[in-house]
């Protein structure tokens, strides 16, 4: 029995970076909205891996905005 030359691949659709920043920020917004406290160590990288966007949901949640322009 053949093999389909397709078999195993993916269907085009969003990129693993893509998907993966999404859901990062997706997790990221759901702690600040939770309430626990985020050192601004910890913010600053989430800022670094995930640049404006994190930056944004930060600054949503009410973080002082002059500690994440390092």
């Amino acid at each position: 029995m053949a093999k389909k030359p397709d078999a195993g691949k993916s269907s085009p659709g969003i990129s693993r970076e893509q998907r993966i920043s999404s859901e990062g920020l997706m997790r990221l917004e759901k702690q600040l909205q939770s309430g626990i406290h985020i050192s601004t160590l910890v913010l600053n990288q989430w800022i670094k891996r995930y640049g404006d966007d994190a930056r944004d949901i930060i600054k949503k949640y009410g973080r002082d905005s002059n500690i994440l322009d390092n």
